[in-house]
């Protein structure tokens, strides 16, 4: 639901008792994801902004994978990891044989001794997947995007080498 006043939208997201108000200023990137992906015919369920917060401000997630739904009308959250999960979880939790949207929580020592924590947006497109489906994320990648706020290292994979432990801790530095 959106309210304009002035210059910020208020979003009431969620259901029942998980229901948050947003007052985010037009042209933010939640304004942004809701109102584009509402004109593209993608829209995206509230409970991933939602799952998307918890893990970026709350740190209550380790990972949190998306799909579409059956219809492709609706992005909504598909699997999530408790901040115990392991890495190899998250990576055994994409399927073989379609797409998926992917937010991970990556927790890294640097050279000098320093705790630090990247946030990884994955867009997962295995060769294997439909032609329908890959087209589809792909052409809904930049709008769902755009309203994660916060993401600091991007990928694009199509196959389990290229989201490898190894590659994840390079692109992380």
């Amino acid at each position: 639901m959106r309210n304009t006043s002035a210059n910020f939208a208020l979003y009431i997201l969620g259901r029942g008792a998980e229901q948050q108000l947003f007052r985010n200023p037009v042209g933010s990137g939640l304004d942004l994801l809701l109102t584009a992906n509402a004109r593209s015919g993608v829209a995206v369920n509230d409970e991933c902004m939602l799952k998307f917060g918890e893990l970026q401000s709350k740190r209550l997630h380790r990972f949190i994978t998306f799909k579409m739904n059956d219809t492709y009308k609706e992005i909504v959250v598909d699997q999530v990891g408790d901040r115990e999960t392991s890495y190899e979880d998250f990576t055994n939790s994409l399927p073989e044989n379609d797409c998926r949207y992917a937010i991970y929580d990556f927790d890294f020592v640097t050279a000098e001794d320093v705790q630090k924590s990247r946030i990884f947006y994955i867009l997962w497109s295995p060769a294997t997947a439909k032609v329908r489906s890959k087209m589809l994320y792909a052409s809904s990648n930049q709008k769902f995007k755009s309203g994660l706020n916060g993401i600091q290292v991007e990928l694009q994979a199509t196959d389990a080498s290229e989201i490898s432990l190894d590659e994840i801790k390079d692109r992380a530095r």
